[in-house]
């Protein structure tokens, strides 16, 4: 009897080459369609790649709040200017306004000069509403040089004071305490006070900011007043010397107590013809 042949030894794969084992070759399955071949899936991975691009880095959603800081710096650069509404005071009508007359103490000699530095001040701060009239007091009177020329000028009646016509609010009092040259309303601990009815008349007619009363005559400047020690210098009692009794503004004449025969005696004379002892 022959011997069986032995089995047919199986090949062995090169060195270096590992057969494929189970796990990696794809194993059929019946009934199903076969695989797509390579190039289609890559297709398919490149047009998916389109239509849904890789989302980026992780970022963190939109906040509620958003900040609106640029905008809001624009447009406030584009709004046309306001004064802030605290420093408006419409409060009070303009026919609710309480206006009184005061006297306000100034440099002496600078009167007028402060009076225009007022009314600046007052037009400037736009506070008109608050102010009508501001005047320097004074009268007419009549001069007479050392020749004897009569001239006629103006005379302050209260030097280093001026009257204002105003309604005291904290924006007017404080444009007339802040005015060079002011010093303070008169009254008491600065506080404005306003003045009598009949003395503001009476200052305003010889201000000529009202009319003069019927017969008033212009006064004559005259540089002495009741007690003064003088001397006649010219006229029937030349070198005499006596005190001043009175004083006629109206007609510019001096009474003086001249003592003739040991006896004082009443003399009127021109102011112009005596002279301060």
């Amino acid at each position: 009897m022959s011997e069986p042949e032995s089995a047919t030894p199986q090949s062995q794969p090169p060195e270096g080459i590992i057969p494929p084992s189970a796990e990696t070759v794809p194993v059929g399955v019946p009934g199903a369609p076969p695989p797509p071949p390579h190039q289609a899936v890559e297709a398919a991975h490149e047009m998916t790649e389109h239509a849904a691009p890789s989302p980026g880095p992780a970022e963190e959603p939109p906040s509620a709040e958003v900040s609106h800081e640029p905008v809001a710096e624009e447009e406030e650069a584009n709004m046309p200017f306001a004064a802030p509404l605290e420093l408006i005071d419409e409060t009070v009508a303009d026919e609710d306004l309480k206006f009184d007359w005061y006297i306000l103490k100034v440099q002496v000699n600078r009167e007028d000069s402060i009076k225009d530095a007022l009314w600046r001040r007052v037009k400037m701060n736009g506070l008109e509403r608050y102010f009508r009239e501001i005047v320097v007091p004074t009268e007419d009177v009549v001069e007479f040089t050392k020749t004897g020329k009569r001239r006629g000028v103006k005379r302050k009646l209260y030097p280093g004071y001026i009257l204002v016509n105003m309604a005291v609010t904290d924006e007017s009092w404080f444009v007339v305490r802040e005015t060079s040259g002011i010093g303070d309303f008169t009254g008491s601990a600065g506080k404005p006070t306003p003045m009598e009815p009949r003395d503001v008349e009476r200052i305003l007619r010889s201000s000529k900011v009202l009319p003069e009363e019927e017969g008033a005559g212009v006064k004559t400047a005259i540089p002495f007043k009741t007690g003064d020690r003088v001397r006649v210098k010219e006229g029937y009692f030349q070198n005499f010397e006596g005190d001043v009794n009175a004083i006629d503004e109206t007609h510019g004449r001096v009474t003086v107590m001249i003592n003739i025969f040991g006896r004082a005696t009443p003399v009127e004379i021109e102011h112009w013809q005596i002279e301060a002892v």
